[in-house]
């Protein structure tokens, strides 16, 4: 299920919270936002206190007043569940709903997602109230989707949550024996008699810091349980309004490389994939590209839409920076680019009060339309009417993938050794990173993806092999696929048991043995050099440095020094009709760029648009027609030369093809053309 049907553009609004103003600014709130070409609203974010006063009372008349206003301006509805902050009499006649700290201390009242998600309470009344809101408003024709909750995170490790990993444990391990076998607890003598004497892991025992747990599996179990609980939160009131309102899809806002929560799981249980994009300040166009493309990936094709992001300012961060003039248009043209069918904000007029006070809206405490950031959004807001439906429904194509998996990042950051400085998510981004400078489209996929569309897979530190996995990769290189990844992978099992030889089950397919891996500080660094080849050069290598033995591989580099001096760096092995390349360390991004180009040549893939400095190229296809979007993130104006012929849908204007242009900062085209 998806969108279709239900929209006719790239919807355009957010959240707007009329709940915490007085009635009399609705009317002009509404004046404003249609002004700003505003066509959705997001409402009922956080009024579960004000739907539900008491535990046998509802109250729905601001929701109404609220849904009557919207509805009467022409506006379309996502309808939040609102579940995301329980009410003050529940923690009050249930204290078992909040949340306990890893040191086991309780909290109070007074803040979001402090539900215990384990807890029945919660569980009885948040379905609940999902429930009475599909009823109530589930046959409006402007609800065009469900919104539940928002934005899931953090843990508990209450008496609720202890007793339901043990079930959760039970059902994945059936014997008390098999989950012994699997947590190699003969280690240290925490050998477990019954399911009873099963504990979360935190700072009362099994945890000491944040990355250090005695017993790693146990530790990656509970974060996937924690994953798994919040799902079912979701889940549960999900299943209510699939059953009163089948025709509404239904969605919550997702974080991107949220470190708590397993996307790619829950992309599965979403029909439509939709997330909140705030990118640091210095953060690189190519970050977050690399986010839309994580999250885009969740859905396996489903539907994808930012839902929100900042239209000037953020509260939260340590500095907090106004997006300069044409920032947030571009920005919003990038998630655009990369397969949104949506651009909305939080939030759409400005909180007086709390700790999203002084976050951006496209309404400022003025109250009026004579803001900068107003003029902008209004502008943004008349473009999207006019390109309507160009674009809908259509896809990204990609012939390379960069594989990301949440059991491999929590597995190798919770990892005791070979390096603290293991950061599994910048490993793989460093492959992106090359792949997106150079207008390469590059899908982030999980394990699993389909790999029969793409010749070119990328899945750096590959620490933990899955079931089913090694024969799904041997099946794609056998068949003429090219895989490139390199140290510290293949070195465990699901469980977190090590390989009895590196790279474990990947060595066939890798042609190699890893005898040592040795942990190189910050600066200090061994090398290799590379002749005859398009990589010619002499390349640093850093962090981790794997001891090879090759095993039918061919070595293309040799470290220069230390006692492994003159042992393999750099492999490539011929598997079938493909090929596998293993990078025995972690090489400098100069080094990456180079090799990502050649392997595309190689393989024919070519960019979607001329590879420049600071120039974004992306490409979405919809049936015979390619939609190229050109976006300039210098910080001065650019010429550009367009390659081929078409006409941009911003301004109607045609080019020929070697035509050059001046893209100004900021600048977006989006040329379409016949392919």
């Amino acid at each position: 299920m998806n969108l279709a049907g239900k929209v006719n553009k790239v919807l355009y609004g957010g959240d707007y919270n009329p709940e915490q103003w007085p009635r009399e600014t609705w009317a002009e709130d509404m004046r404003l936002l249609k002004l700003a070409g505003v066509d959705v609203v997001t409402i009922n974010v956080f009024s579960w206190a004000a739907l539900q006063p008491s535990e046998n009372e509802y109250n729905f008349s601001t929701l109404d007043a609220i849904i009557e206003t919207v509805t009467a301006a022409g506006m379309k509805i996502c309808l939040a569940t609102g579940t995301a902050t329980h009410p003050a009499w529940m923690a009050r006649k249930y204290p078992e709903v909040l949340r306990v700290n890893t040191d086991g201390s309780k909290r109070k009242f007074g803040d979001r997602q402090n539900s215990c998600p384990n807890s029945p309470v919660y569980r009885k009344y948040s379905a609940s109230l999902a429930r009475k809101l599909a009823e109530r408003y589930g046959k409006l024709e402007n609800i065009v989707a469900w919104h539940i909750s928002n934005e899931y995170g953090g843990y508990c490790y209450c008496n609720n949550c202890e007793n339901a990993f043990r079930k959760w444990t039970e059902k994945r391990y059936k014997t008390i024996a098999a989950l012994n076998e699997a947590w190699n607890t003969s280690f240290w003598g925490h050998t477990y008699y019954d399911w009873n004497d099963i504990v979360a892991p935190s700072h009362l025992g099994g945890e000491w810091q944040h990355n250090r747990t005695s017993c790693q599996i146990q530790s990656i179990d509970y974060r996937r349980f924690y994953s798994d609980s919040l799902l079912d939160c979701y889940l549960a009131e999900a299943d209510v309004l699939r059953e009163v309102t089948p025709n509404i899809p239904v969605t919550t806002n997702l974080m991107g490389f949220f470190w708590e929560l397993d996307y790619q799981k829950w992309g599965k249980h979403m029909d439509f994939i939709s997330w909140d994009s705030y990118p640091w300040p210095g953060s690189t166009y190519a970050r977050t590209a690399m986010a839309h493309a994580l999250m885009r990936g969740c859905g396996e094709g489903k539907p994808f839409c930012l839902m929100e992001q900042t239209p000037s300012v953020t509260n939260w961060q340590p500095y907090n920076a106004l997006k300069r003039p044409g920032i947030m248009r571009l920005w919003s043209y990038q998630a655009v680019a990369h397969g949104s069918d949506t651009v909305m904000f939080f939030q759409m007029r400005r909180s007086r009060g709390c700790c999203e006070k002084f976050h951006g809206a496209i309404i400022d405490h003025c109250g009026h339309e004579n803001t900068r950031v107003f003029r902008e959004t209004a502008a943004m807001g008349n473009e999207l009417k006019k390109l309507g439906d160009a674009f809908l429904d259509s896809r990204l194509e990609s012939e390379t993938a960069i594989l990301f998996d949440w059991d491999n990042w929590w597995a190798t950051h919770l990892s005791a050794g070979p390096t603290i400085d293991m950061n599994y998510p910048e490993e793989t981004f460093r492959f992106y990173d090359a792949l997106a400078r150079r207008n390469i489209s590059a899908d982030v996929i999980g394990v699993d993806t389909p790999l029969d569309s793409y010749k070119i897979l990328f899945a750096p530190v590959l620490y933990m092999v899955k079931p089913g996995y090694r024969e799904k990769l041997e099946t794609f290189v056998r068949n003429g696929g090219t895989l490139v990844t390199g140290f510290f992978s293949g070195m465990t099992d699901e469980r977190d048991l090590v390989s009895l030889a590196y790279p474990g089950e990947l060595r066939s397919l890798c042609g190699i043995w890893v005898e040592e891996t040795d942990a190189l500080p910050p600066g200090k660094i061994n090398g290799f050099v590379i002749k005859d080849s398009p990589l010619a050069g002499t390349w640093k290598a850093e962090l981790l440095c794997d001891i090879i033995h090759p095993e039918g591989a061919q070595t293309v580099a040799a470290y220069e020094s230390d006692f492994y001096a003159g042992t393999p760096a750099l492999c490539r092995n011929n598997f079938g009709k493909g090929q596998v390349w293993y990078f025995g360390a972690r090489v400098e991004s100069s080094l990456i760029d180079k090799f990502c180009a050649m392997l595309c040549d190689e393989r024919g893939i070519k960019p979607v648009f001329p590879p420049q400095d600071g120039i974004e190229g992306v490409r979405r296809v919809k049936g015979e027609q390619e939609f190229i979007f050109v976006l300039n993130h210098n910080t001065v104006d650019t010429g550009v030369t367009v390659p081929f012929a078409c006409r941009d849908l911003l301004t109607d204007r045609d080019y020929k093809a070697g035509e050059h242009y001046t893209l100004p900062v900021a600048g977006v085209l989006i040329l379409q053309k016949a392919r």
